[in-house]
């Protein structure tokens, strides 16, 4: 059987370690230096646990890796398991900077491995229906996109004070921890991002100086779109409208459903999708990664897609600080 180790056990690894599980297609282990942690994830889970990646890697033979730390230690541990010919999953955002990317690439080639980065937008499945019918042209070009989002943070992550959130070297703050998956679901739908604007600031989460409020008008070629997110809101909501020249497209994450209005319409016709919990798209997430070790094609994000998404972080972190728009290549 497919052997699956998770490396990182806090909140989004232990995810991914169930869900991982949930699939019956691998064996999963875990590693991680925090030893209160690591006993936790043993008795809950019943899986085999290590110390530390070169005691795990010393210790078991495995297939697959899912990369769970800080985001600065991303690439570094890509690098080293590519090496050793193993298939990585990265969880979002794929680095702080794009020092390593060349390497990484290099590494790709030479590995021949799968390689892919944990942005979830891409697995459900009222994001990838409204794509699909974006593609098919009924409504012409898309024109001008705006993103609505945010959420209670403390509600959903409580330990955020104690976590890499609170610094941006360690892949934290608004933009880079939750903007970053609108974006990169955005650049899914409509294209790479080509210029940025971003305000930013610091609100109202309690304990930590990093940005919980953000604010963006970016291009992406020809198209006009705009990003507000706030982590300290009342309603957990997530809504995104795409504009062409005969029709708009709806998309509401929080309930889980995309609409279509078409030029003449009075309303929105609106697809529903099934009811999903929340660990539902992550193992399908967890089987889209595996159907690609084997071979076979995925909706997941791929690594160059991911670059082009932290090229955007980049951007809208540098734009922020100093008032001025960035252009990206």
């Amino acid at each position: 059987m497919h052997s699956t180790l998770i490396i990182g056990c806090g909140s989004i690894g232990e995810r991914h370690l169930r869900c991982f599980q949930k699939t019956g297609r691998c064996s999963v282990a875990a590693c991680d230096t925090n030893p209160t942690l690591l006993a936790t994830i043993k008795e809950r889970y019943g899986v085999q646990v290590f110390s530390s990646l070169d005691a795990a890697l010393a210790e078991a033979r495995f297939d697959s890796v899912v990369i769970c730390t800080p985001a600065h230690l991303h690439l570094p541990i890509a690098i080293k398991l590519l090496n050793l010919r193993l298939h990585v999953f990265i969880e979002k955002p794929l680095a702080i900077d794009t020092a390593l990317v060349p390497q990484v690439r290099e590494a790709i080639a030479q590995a021949q491995r799968y390689v892919a980065v944990a942005y979830v937008y891409h697995l459900m499945p009222w994001v990838a229906n409204a794509r699909e019918f974006l593609k098919q042209g009924e409504l012409g070009k898309v024109l001008h996109v705006s993103s609505m989002s945010g959420q209670h943070f403390p509600t959903f992550r409580p330990a955020y004070r104690d976590i890499y959130y609170t610094r941006h070297e360690l892949g934290g703050g608004a933009i880079q921890d939750a903007l970053t998956h609108l974006v990169n679901a955005v650049e899914w739908l409509i294209g790479p991002c080509t210029r940025v604007y971003c305000d930013a600031a610091h609100q109202a989460l309690e304990g930590v100086t990093v940005e919980d409020t953000v604010n963006v008008t970016s291009r992406h070629g020809q198209v006009l779109v705009s990003f507000a997110m706030t982590q300290f809101q009342t309603p957990n909501e997530n809504t995104l409208l795409i504009h062409c020249e005969n029709g708009s497209v709806k998309i509401e994450t929080n309930h889980q459903r995309w609409g279509v209005m078409q030029r003449g319409d009075t309303d929105w016709t609106w697809h529903q999708t099934p009811p999903q919990e929340r660990d539902d798209m992550f193992i399908a997430q967890a089987n889209a990664f595996l159907d690609g070790v084997e071979g076979r094609d995925t909706p997941l994000c791929t690594f160059e897609e991911a670059v082009q998404t932290l090229k955007f972080n980049q951007a809208a972190l540098r734009s922020a600080a100093t008032g001025a728009a960035i252009e990206i290549e």
